[in-house]
């Protein structure tokens, strides 16, 4: 038996691309935010996680390039042992304050922030209550810790209270980790909820608010603040509404003190390069001064969602949330209508098991706040050409789309 057997077995990718429908890492040759180029052809980007657009802003580019002038590009090593520069520190600091903890600390990625946390906290004869559909950063810090994972139905708080029940039975230390809001179906948890079952069978609470922060919530901090939720800890990212690469965990002073020295991935990765702190702190300093930012990006995706329903998409979710996914159920579908966009001029995302569950495979499309109401209204007849010439839809004519998006 050779190791490699089942390389040689995995065809599904190259199925797709022998004809044509393969959706997955397409280079892009530019971009400039709401807009990019691939293959000399320029696509409306809807496909991106730069809800706030700060990638292309002024304030944020400057900020990334004067660290590399004074820093140069890499710190070279972990945050342990040669990797902290003042720059982290000043970033950990104002995370802090913004998210109404006591500290902070960041990792190289949003992904290694979860894996850490989590392995570093939860320990033998713990106890994991997971979302089924949480993030895979979290399953995977579940897997590489010694605690028992439980996975409960997705946002089913029933489901949740009897793994609790069961846990306050055998006296367990529990600890609650969901996702704040879901970044492929773009639905929130129940974090009211379920704050209020962890305080009645005494378990902590981490919420994932990767792709809510700097979106939701009245200053930005996320699902939780829109519930009026304050978790025990939080995990943010750097590469959606920050326009960076890296992630963060703000919590209790003494957790997150106990993190630096027995979080793994943390003490054993490079440190987030001096421009991706910088741009961070940048991108900080606009997401606590510009709140019509947040309302923009929220007021268009509801102007798009509108306007797909209005022509027959089935599209999923909650309504304040940049993320609108068209739910199209068939993987074949789902790829030819990604292609068909494609050639519209929209670059969307094709997402597929195991991101979603079976039946639910979906076209998924996220808003940035710099997209302009032109854009918009162009997305909106791009989807009910493409929804049209597969027999998704009824095609609705042009200007109903143009008006919906306008508004």
């Amino acid at each position: 038996m050779d190791i490699f057997e089942k390389c040689d077995g995995f065809r599904r990718a190259k199925e797709l691309q022998a004809q044509g429908i393969y959706p997955y890492f397409i280079p892009l040759e530019g971009s400039e935010g709401t807009e990019c180029e691939i293959g000399g052809k320029s696509l409306i980007m809807i496909g991106s996680n730069n809800y706030l657009g700060l990638t292309h802003h002024p304030h944020v580019r400057n900020a990334a390039k004067a660290a590399i002038d004074q820093y140069g590009t890499s710190c070279s090593g972990s945050r342990f042992l040669n990797g902290t520069l003042e720059l982290h520190e000043e970033l950990e600091r104002r995370l802090a304050a913004f998210m109404d903890q006591e500290a902070a600390v960041c990792f190289s990625t949003g992904f290694q922030a979860n894996l850490g946390a989590i392995s570093a906290i939860a320990g033998k004869n713990d106890l994991v209550l997971c979302d089924r559909e949480n993030h895979a950063s979290i399953i995977d810090g579940c897997r590489l810790s010694f605690a028992d994972m439980r996975k409960y139905r997705h946002n089913d708080v029933e489901d949740l209270e009897r793994h609790l029940q069961l846990a306050k039975q055998q006296d367990r230390a529990i600890m609650i980790v969901v996702d704040g809001l879901y970044s492929m179906m773009g639905d929130l948890a129940p974090l009211t909820d379920i704050s209020a079952l962890a305080r009645h069978y005494g378990a902590r609470l981490m919420v994932d608010e990767a792709h809510a922060m700097g979106v939701l919530g009245k200053h930005g901090r996320g699902a939780a603040e829109h519930c009026g939720v304050h978790p025990d800890l939080v995990m943010g990212t750097f590469s959606k509404s920050f326009a960076s690469l890296g992630g963060f965990i703000a919590g209790p002073a003494n957790v997150i003190h106990y993190m630096r020295h027995h979080s793994r991935s943390l003490m054993f990765s490079a440190s987030i390069t001096p421009s991706s702190a910088a741009a961070a702190l940048a991108s900080l300093d606009l997401i606590e001064t510009r709140p019509d930012m947040r309302q923009r990006v929220l007021h268009i995706a509801h102007r798009v969602r509108t306007g797909l329903r209005a022509m027959g998409f089935h599209t999923a979710g909650t309504e304040n949330s940049p993320i609108v996914p068209v739910v199209v159920g068939d993987q074949d579908r789902v790829m030819r209508l990604w292609k068909t966009l494609f050639e519209c001029g929209l670059f969307t995302n094709a997402v597929t098991q195991p991101a979603v569950p079976m039946g639910k495979d979906l076209i998924r499309t996220s808003y940035i706040a710099s997209h302009t109401d032109e854009q918009i209204a162009q997305v909106l007849e791009r989807f009910a050409q493409a929804g049209h010439k597969l027999g998704l839809i009824r095609k609705a004519p042009p200007s109903d789309a143009s008006r919906v998006a306008r508004g």
